[in-house]
């Protein structure tokens, strides 16, 4: 389920972007960059202290050492070797947990934290084309029940041989995050890209909205296939060119069905969420990808504030009812 190992989405160069950057509006903008969170991530914003954007990126790694599920120590990492005994966690953590739970029943258990046990036996990096083993896979499917994640208080309980995985929602929230500590810094223009997960601060200095380019489902990485206009919200999206291989004329990709453990295959090639929370823009772009056009369109159109475009396969596109406003024409 993880959105790991490029980016899904490419920030739109215009020929006046180097124009608007040269005003003589204030600050110049600054950009830093690392790999946190198996993404590139790079931040952006026109401030006068660049230390702001370095401590961002600082906070990226406090993140990932804090919910990373292969970390030792990390939250995740220690809720899934607990045992089935309770652990202690950060709030963030909590946090996380309970809007994954949401969105978990909102979707009807299509989107699932605890997927791990079945994605861990995929291999999507590597570049070999094999399956798992069907009995070893259908055994870890058993262990997928977003129902049995106990939290109480600050607390979370996990039932031994289970594992939770935060990778469909934790980019998104640590967006979210980063964009408030900017803001409370002084920031008032900027775009932050967590691979998939894009959130911006503001307009730009001249007025304009951010573009945000989603990938071409064909292209090469950085080919865009539309552009979205982001003015203060989230874009976020899933698709299956993130993470896959071919076999048999059939291709196997990295977004799971819960019940079943194998690549949900409903004809769909991504699915792109634009929200003012970057964390539930995360969770609904899996879930609603993983319910398919009709479910997932309904999901999202039952979600207040939340808009989507759904790209087929066959590149042909669908928008929710209040999509189109944030696609440039």
């Amino acid at each position: 389920m993880r959105k790991l190992g490029c980016l899904l989405l490419v920030l739109a160069v215009l020929s006046a972007a180097g124009a608007a950057d040269g005003m003589a509006w204030g600050p110049d903008r600054k950009t830093v960059t690392g790999f946190y969170l198996d993404t590139v991530v790079t931040l952006s914003a026109y401030t006068d202290n660049v230390k702001v954007l370095d401590d961002a990126l600082e906070e990226c790694g406090r993140y990932e050492r804090l919910l990373s599920r292969t970390i030792e120590g990390s939250d995740i990492w220690r809720i899934n070797h607990a045992g089935g005994k309770p652990v202690e966690v950060s709030a963030d953590t909590i946090k996380i947990l309970t809007l994954a739970r949401q969105v978990s029943e909102w979707s009807g258990g299509a989107f699932d934290v605890t997927i791990a046990p079945a994605a861990v036996l995929w291999d999507f990096r590597s570049g070999k084309t094999q399956l798992p083993d069907t009995e070893a896979l259908e055994a870890a499917a058993a262990l997928v029940d977003y129902t049995r994640v106990a939290v109480e208080g600050n607390t979370v309980t996990l039932p031994e041989g289970m594992m939770l995985d935060l990778g469909a929602i934790a980019k998104g929230y640590i967006a979210d995050a980063l964009k408030a500590t900017l803001i409370d810094r002084g920031v008032k223009s900027g775009i932050l890209s967590l691979g998939g997960n894009v959130v911006t601060i503001g307009t730009k200095p001249d007025g304009k909205p951010w573009k945000i380019g989603i990938q071409d489902i064909d292209g090469r990485t950085g080919e865009y296939m539309l552009v979205a206009e982001s003015s203060g919200g989230a874009t976020v999206t899933s698709g299956t060119y993130e993470r896959g291989f071919d076999l048999d004329g059939v291709h196997y990709h990295h977004l799971l069905d819960a019940s079943s453990g194998w690549p949900v295959q409903n004809g769909l090639a991504s699915v792109s969420i634009f929200c003012e929370d970057s964390a539930l823009a995360d969770a609904l772009s899996t879930a609603a990808f993983l319910l398919g056009p009709e479910k997932g369109l309904a999901l999202i159109e039952s979600t207040d504030g939340a808009e989507a475009v759904f790209i087929r396969n066959d590149r042909t596109i669908i928008c929710s009812s209040g999509a189109e406003r944030y696609l440039a024409a």
